[in-house]
């Protein structure tokens, strides 16, 4: 019997990503969203939140034992050496953690991962879906999502891979520089493409 598709989600900050994973979970995919497992590695587990303050400060641990995501983000996004640093203690754990997800799936998974191709996991996908918008449609869209200063947006997306990397890098593209609407329509018509599915 075939193993379950594989599908790899990533793109640039801003540009829809999580509309796109919407619209496959909609389509009846399972979605493994890597942006909440990171988060339930750091509640769950000790040495990576250990990891982590041991590079980036030990006042990224709130006085609760709960991190500071915020802090963390501001001091890991401030540079692609900083982003690199971070993924190269976290991205074991997560490799671990979807490895262990998709022994247990069911039908075609869809892996929602912002740093697919740091961590590697593109490795072990069918094909890599990538969503991109332009820069500045990007740095707006950042700005505006997660209530940053257009400094600390454009510090996040120059510490990602680049345009170019994702394009030459990525078996599909959805190009995202109009409304949602429009891209809920790409994703869709991704989806009836039977080189996908």
């Amino acid at each position: 019997m075939r193993r379950n598709k594989i599908i790899g989600l990533t793109g640039q900050s801003g540009a829809g990503k999580s509309t796109a994973a919407a619209v496959f979970r909609a389509h009846g995919f399972e979605v493994i969203d890597a942006d909440k497992q990171v988060a339930e590695i750091y509640k769950s587990d000790p040495v990576c939140l250990r990891a982590a303050a041991a590079v980036f400060g030990g006042d990224i641990i709130g006085s609760d034992g709960s991190l500071d995501r915020p802090l963390l983000a501001q001091r890991a996004f401030s540079s692609a050496e900083n982003t690199a640093l971070l993924g190269r203690l976290v991205h074991p754990f997560v490799l671990a953690d979807t490895l262990k997800r998709l022994k247990s799936a069911r039908g075609a998974v869809v892996i929602d991962a912002p740093q697919l191709f740091e961590s590697n996991i593109d490795a072990i996908c069918d094909c890599v879906v990538s969503v991109l918008a332009s820069r500045d449609i990007c740095l707006e869209r950042v700005i505006r999502r997660d209530g940053i200063s257009r400094e600390r947006a454009e510090q996040r997306l120059n510490a990602q891979l680049s345009e170019e990397y994702f394009r030459e890098n990525s078996d599909f593209i959805l190009e995202n520089n109009g409304c949602e609407a429009e891209l809920i329509k790409k994703t869709e018509e991704l989806i009836s493409n039977k080189e996908v599915i």
